[in-house]
């Protein structure tokens, strides 16, 4: 992305929005030790206590800000607080500071060692990278004694800028503080990316030269188009007033999701946990279309037990009483590795084992969530559907079924996030009673970009005519096995709301996505009849690039503009 002129520099709209405030650039990083720093005055003994010490206070710092935080930004601080223990990195840190390494340039040095193995894996992995530095950072202030890098602290609303926000601080934005963020790098399915969209934050990434935008200066973000503009005129200033309004407008979502002429489609919201259910069955969601089972695994060194999974997922059920609870099994691998069933040495993580592929490695795990699962739908009123994550054949479908039959779970179906899965949607669907499209991923595998690097924005976007032509297949091979077996779509791409029409348009049957998102995608489906997103469908189908589908689904879609989305 470059910038346009002089005042305006345009980037990847993830989060739509129009804002005005002033800007807070993020704090420099934590400052390099010296190269070669070595111990002084402190034993290799004494140093390493220190470092221990510091790792696990970071570590819990990580945990009670996880624990104040719910969903998507839960998970992430879960995660990155086990990386602030990690095993390979501490082992490392410890043999240089045996060594006569200080204690911080110990940890300094590990930490760009593991950040390299893990760039070099590629994929998911490559993602975690950014943990390693936000963890090495945070350890080495609590060694200086310094505060920790982060958020800036104001007593009045900004507009964020960062060339990147560590998972641990996209976790924790407050929306009431942060009205905006732009980031100069990142991906349209990043997790700065994905939190701004769970917590309603206009947000523009991938916006090079904005890093060097002066604090307190005046911008004007506009989430939809993409754009930041310096010292907004007279027109942002009313546009933005005019956000203000719609915003309150769409506050609400009155639990119907329809298109103009009354074609049905069911407005669903991923959840990862209670919490995150009652917000969204309070939001108005008409059941749930993910359930993300890791928040019952991570930050963990044993497989919770069949009792606590049970007490766990039961607290989702209650949330829908009538209402379909779609939950998706242990994701586990790649970006989320566990230490009791997945391998950190695989040389291709993102093509490794994970998600239903860990019952090949570990098998059991899988047999006793199923069991939890079940027997929290036995007390519960909900209508629980379970699905397994990178399913690739129609033999895994038919195996993961049969696991389901045993479990007593009646509504057994599989997720579509491998270009395999949707080319055999018919076979697939002679064992499994739904589909659901991650659109996440199967557009990270279809193109072949890492969805966190920004240099690959414009390749990992689901409006990629290959992708949409991956959903046309999946509904074709769904309405071709006969049984009127529903295809949902659980990605992101669901929370898009011109891009939740030509789904529709498509044949998908549900859309789910954040429960922030349900009101402007039921707006904009409401304004449109099934056969005018039919056509549109077409349109985007018929595009040569992303970026002509989009702009040609948009142009036919004027509400966009209207409610400023």
């Amino acid at each position: 992305m470059q910038t346009l002129s002089d005042n305006t520099y345009t980037g990847v709209g993830v989060s739509p929005g129009r804002i005005i405030g002033s800007v807070r650039q993020m704090p420099r990083a934590v400052s390099e030790p010296p190269a070669g720093e070595r111990l002084t005055h402190e034993s290799p003994e004494a140093a390493t206590d220190a470092l221990r010490a510091a790792a696990k206070s970071v570590q819990a710092v990580l945990n009670d800000r996880a624990a104040g935080a719910a969903g998507a930004g839960r998970q992430v601080l879960e995660a990155t607080a086990l990386m602030a223990a990690d095993p390979m990195l501490i082992k490392a840190a410890v043999k240089l500071i045996t060594a006569g390494s200080s204690a911080e340039r110990a940890i300094w040095d590990a930490a760009a060692s593991v950040a390299e193995m893990l760039h070099n894996l590629g994929g998911y992995m490559a993602e975690r990278v950014t943990d390693v530095f936000d963890v090495r950072s945070r350890i080495v202030a609590e060694l200086r004694g310094v505060p920790a890098p982060g958020i800036p602290l104001s007593d009045v609303p900004f507009v964020l800028v960062a060339e990147d926000l560590a998972p641990a601080d996209t976790a924790t934005l407050d929306p009431a503080v942060v009205i905006a963020l732009i980031t100069s790098s990142g991906g349209p399915q990043s997790h700065t990316a994905i939190i701004a969209r769970a917590l309603g934050l206009p947000a523009v990434v991938a916006a090079l030269g904005v890093t060097e935008l002066a604090h307190d200066a005046l911008v004007y973000v506009d989430g939809a188009a993409g754009t930041v503009t310096l010292n907004p005129g007279a027109d942002e200033h009313a546009a933005a007033a005019a956000w203000a309004t719609t915003a309150a407008s769409l506050a609400e979502f009155d639990g119907n999701g329809r298109t103009r002429d009354g074609h049905l489609v069911p407005l669903l919201s991923n959840v990862g946990g209670a919490d995150d259910a009652v917000k969204a069955a309070a939001a108005g969601a008409q059941g749930v279309g993910l359930l993300r089972t890791e928040f019952c695994f991570l930050d963990r060194d044993t497989e919770p037990s069949v009792d606590e999974q049970v007490a766990a997922y039961r607290g989702v059920f209650d949330a829908f009483p009538g209402k379909k609870v779609v939950l998706r099994t242990l994701d586990a691998g790649a970006d989320k590795p566990l230490p009791f069933l997945t391998d950190a040495s695989e040389p291709n993580p993102a093509l490794g084992v994970r998600g239903y592929r860990t019952d090949l490695t570990s098998p059991g795990v899988l047999q006793r969530q199923l069991s939890a699962v079940a027997l929290a739908a036995e007390d519960s009123a909900a209508d629980v559907w379970v699905m397994a994550p990178m399913i690739s054949t129609a033999e895994e479908a038919g195996d993961f079924a049969a696991l389901c039959t045993a479990a007593g779970l009646t509504t057994p179906g599989v997720m579509v996030e491998v270009p395999s899965a949707a080319l055999t949607t018919e076979a697939i669907l002679r064992h499994v009673e739904f589909v659901s499209l991650g659109t996440n991923d199967l557009t990270q595998y279809a193109m072949a970009a890492d969805r966190q690097l920004g240099p690959l924005a414009a390749l990992n976007t689901p409006w990629q005519p290959a992708v949409l032509q991956l959903v046309r297949l999946t509904v074709a091979g769904a309405v071709a096995e006969g049984e009127n077996k529903p295809v949902g779509v659980c990605g992101e791409a669901a929370a898009d709301p011109a891009l939740a029409v030509v789904l529709v348009g498509l044949g998908v049957s549900t859309l789910s996505m954040t429960a922030r998102a349900l009101s402007a995608v039921a707006a904009v489906l409401a304004s449109v009849t099934l056969a005018e997103a039919q056509s549109l469908a077409a349109l985007a189908l018929a595009a040569s690039s992303a970026t002509e589908a989009r702009a040609a689904v948009r142009a036919h879609l004027p509400i966009l503009h209207d409610l400023g989305l």
